[in-house]
């Protein structure tokens, strides 16, 4: 895992390295003109050459002005780990449930820009209704748990399963938030539900209403973590492994296991280890130790608790004055909780500063780019679902609405 800013100029090894989701990005979290980022040789390059040197403060001017002009023919939505020089112009803001919430919501609006990443922008356009235009900043902002999972790969796996196990096991699929348009609307077809980390056991607890196992995917361990926190031993779950055949299993592996997890992770959230757990208990002695679902099973049994973004938000808001807190999630929304609790020690467990890779392609300079051209009447990187996959995909959504 590459921990510090690369030094090589070469474009092709830039364009391989910043291509790797586990490379940071960047080492700092302050915005820069987007000819001085280094990452963004692997992103969107349709980009006008006119945006790549202005700076931030002349960015800002040039947001603001269009949202002035543009109204309440725009709401704009903001993910925790994007950049505070992007955060603060979102009209609302929350973890991929919380924002799905809001996408739901909006009725009187044209434009929606989605400042997350794509499977977002996707949810976004599914549950808005069809007159309204989700856009993408950077349409470079994918999410590597998602690519993780191809639908071709899910879906040729999911008929293997089948085929060992038949109907008498009734396996539910759950897909996490993370995932393309097109998984969900497989699971919607199949009786399954979509998840986010604020409520993944009621996801669990509707499948197994409905069924005797569940087939997870794309992250492994929301997937384990999620099931061993209901009681579900780990040796009744199996991993199934991408690009090996039958996923690695034996039909004795199948037949035995309640819970199937999907081989994807957090690049992320990987980051996090039991090492730096050590580390922060060693130095803070009442430290409290909470991270986020996404990472390795060992992280959250050595944490003092877990949850989902808006969990972690919660929990630290809510924390007497004094106490320490350390965090197993995105150093930018970290660093902003740390910003709003000055009476709190609260530092990220990672001592690397190295932001989500795809969180961080929202840039700037594209918001100024897409709304200046909403301003001249033309609407680009515009996230638009087929009605078929839609239908679907709005039918998993809708249950997982319904649960909360």
């Amino acid at each position: 895992m590459t921990s510090s800013m690369p030094t090589t100029k070469d474009s092709t090894d830039l364009l391989a390295l910043y291509t790797d989701p586990d490379t940071c990005p960047t080492d700092q979290l302050e915005a820069v003109p987007l000819v001085e980022e280094s990452a963004f040789v692997a992103w969107q390059q349709e980009i006008p050459r006119s945006y790549l040197s202005l700076s931030t403060e002349e960015l800002d001017f040039r947001i603001r002005r269009s949202r002035l002009r543009l109204g309440d023919r725009l709401v704009i939505l903001g993910h925790h780990y994007q950049r505070d020089e992007v955060f603060k112009y979102a009209d609302y803001t929350g973890d991929s449930f919380k924002l799905a919430q809001h996408a739901a919501a909006q009725k009187d609006t044209e434009f929606v820009l989605f400042c997350g990443v794509h499977f977002m922008a996707e949810s976004a356009d599914i549950l808005t209704s069809s007159d309204v235009a989700v856009l993408l900043p950077n349409m470079a902002a994918g999410c590597s748990m998602a690519d993780m999972a191809r639908p071709a790969d899910v879906f040729s796996a999911w008929a293997e399963i089948n085929n060992v196990l038949g109907n008498q096991h009734g396996t539910i699929p759950i897909t996490y938030m993370n995932s393309a348009a097109s998984l969900k609307a497989f699971v919607g077809e199949n009786n399954g539900i979509v998840c986010t980390s604020s409520n993944a056991s009621q996801t669990f607890e509707y499948a197994f209403d409905r069924g005797e196992k569940v087939f997870f995917f794309p992250d492994q361990h929301l997937g384990r973590n999620t099931a061993f926190d209901m009681g579900i031993s780990l040796d009744e779950m199996v991993l199934w492994k991408r690009g090996k055949p039958f996923g690695g299993l034996t039909r004795e592996d199948l037949e035995h296991a309640k819970v199937i997890l999907w081989e994807g992770h957090c690049s992320t959230h990987q980051r996090f280890s039991t090492e730096q757990i050590a580390e922060a208990r060693s130095k803070y002695e009442n430290v409290n130790i909470i991270v986020h679902p996404e990472c390795s099973w060992d992280v959250v049994q050595a944490a003092d608790s877990n949850g989902s973004t808006e969990k972690i938000i919660t929990t630290v808001n809510e924390a007497p004055s004094g106490s320490v807190w350390g965090i197993g999630t995105e150093i930018n929304l970290v660093r902003r909780l740390a910003d709003a609790n000055p009476d709190k020690d609260v530092f990220c467990l990672d001592p690397v500063v190295c932001p989500c890779s795809t969180m961080y392609r929202i840039h700037p300079a594209y918001i100024a780019w897409v709304l200046e051209s909403l301003e001249q009447g033309k609407i680009i990187n515009q996230v638009i679902v087929d009605q078929k996959t839609r239908d679907w995909s709005m039918l998993a959504l809708e249950r997982m609405l319904q649960l909360n």
